[in-house]
């Protein structure tokens, strides 16, 4: 890989990780359009490294104070309004988790082509602008009740399909749910951080099987771009959220999505 390339997919993957515009279709794409060979297994970890990074630093303060609570409520039975996200994460995580260990490796070997993420990008795309139009807006995330949890887990299963995108999903199921953008939000990015984590160590335990040499400036650029492009990604995008509204992001995918049609499918 050579610095255009490693910079190119760190940002990227930094900036549409958190964003409702799939990182896995822009990660899939990219190498696609410049005529890049395929990036390999070593540097999707560390770009994944980088971004679950900016999304711990980014919400420290909320991470300890969710395992303070989840602690104090398995060791002492104290229940807060702490412990009551942190199992609203955990239950939110389990779909995705239990699909992606059966179905992971159908879902990669079938479901990877342009078309299917140009299709995913456009309907997925237009489910998130219409639950932005009739969402309600009056919960925030310690309103989370288990049935929420596990609906927008359900929605989050839908994310292993490229072009769906994880946060978009899930964005879309809390408003649907009746959450505020910003609730929807944060609840969707503290939802990522196991997992990514999981993805992540999923994925390495693959590398260390591997043969393959590793490139560590690569793995060391990755990490580090991507993780200060998804840190700005995040504080931006929660600080414009209510301003802008999903419209622009929606207006982004079906372009997108468009493009990708006829680039691929006529």
């Amino acid at each position: 890989m050579d610095f255009q390339q490693i910079l190119g997919l760190g940002l990227l993957q930094g900036l549409t990780e958190f964003l409702p515009i799939s990182s896995s279709a822009h990660l899939i794409l990219l190498p696609l359009l410049l005529g890049w060979q395929d990036q390999g297994l070593a540097f999707d970890v560390a770009v994944h490294v980088g971004t679950l990074v900016a999304v711990m630093s980014y919400f420290r303060k909320d991470i300890k104070q969710l395992i303070a609570g989840w602690v104090a409520s398995v060791a002492k039975q104290e229940h807060s309004q702490d412990s009551r996200l942190a199992w609203m994460i955990i239950i939110g995580t389990i779909p995705v988790g239990l699909v992606g260990l059966l179905a992971g490796d159908l879902i990669e070997h079938y479901l990877r082509s342009p078309l299917i993420i140009a299709l995913a990008t456009i309907f997925f795309g237009l489910l998130l602008w219409y639950s932005d139009v009739i969402g309600k807006r009056i919960k925030n995330e310690h309103e989370i009740t288990i049935k929420t949890a596990v609906i927008v887990g359900l929605y989050q299963v839908l994310a292993l399909i490229p072009g769906t995108s994880r946060s978009g999903i899930t964005m879309t199921a809390g408003l649907f749910l009746g959450l505020t953008r910003e609730a929807a939000a944060r609840f969707s990015f503290l939802l990522s951080i196991p997992l990514i984590f999981l993805a992540g160590a999923l994925k390495s335990v693959e590398l260390m099987g591997s043969p393959i040499e590793i490139d560590w400036f690569a793995i060391m650029a990755g990490v580090v771009i991507s993780a200060i492009s998804a840190f700005a990604c995040i504080s931006l995008f929660l600080k414009i959220l209510d301003k802008v509204g999903m419209l622009p992001f929606v207006i982004y995918r079906l372009g997108l999505g468009v493009l990708l049609l006829y680039l691929y499918a006529f």
